[in-house]
């Protein structure tokens, strides 16, 4: 089994989910939309779902994974607090969720092409390919809003 390949996509995974959740909290309170709020909320759950089952994969395989970097995240705030000021429509918001799904699903999908099948860590691959398919999903939901 390829642990080094395995542990970053495993980081790849947390990472994702962390940005993903951050993302959401902050955007949530910028929106009035009842629809788009109950989506986000949704997502959320999911996203902290997959988030916890890294977790216990990483604990269960002694890996330890860091939380994104602090600034990076301050940087996200401030870019989603200012693109929701000045607009915060249902179009809009769906818009930059689109953007951040899409960075997602483009970063997993370079990582589980990266794994070896033959070497992977099966369970790692396993929620990776999950995570995927969870946000090609969330990204058909918000085109649909912003049609």
């Amino acid at each position: 089994m390829d642990l080094k390949k395995s542990e970053e996509v495993l980081a790849e995974v947390h990472r994702n989910c962390e940005y993903a959740i951050q993302s959401i909290s902050d955007i949530l309170p910028e929106t009035d939309d009842a629809e788009v709020k109950e989506e986000l909320r949704r997502q959320h759950e999911e996203y902290e779902r997959i988030s916890s089952r890294a977790s216990l994969l990483a604990k269960e395989r002694a890996i330890e994974l860091k939380n994104p970097n602090p600034i990076k995240k301050a940087m996200m705030w401030s870019g989603i607090k200012m693109k929701a000021m000045q607009n915060d429509s249902r179009a809009h918001i769906a818009e930059m969720m689109v953007q951040g799904t899409v960075m997602g699903i483009t970063a997993l999908r370079t990582s589980i092409s990266e794994m070896s099948d033959e070497f992977a860590d099966e369970d790692v691959k396993d929620l990776a390919e999950e995570l995927l398919h969870t946000e090609e999903g969330f990204e058909k939901v918000w085109k649909q809003m912003i049609a």
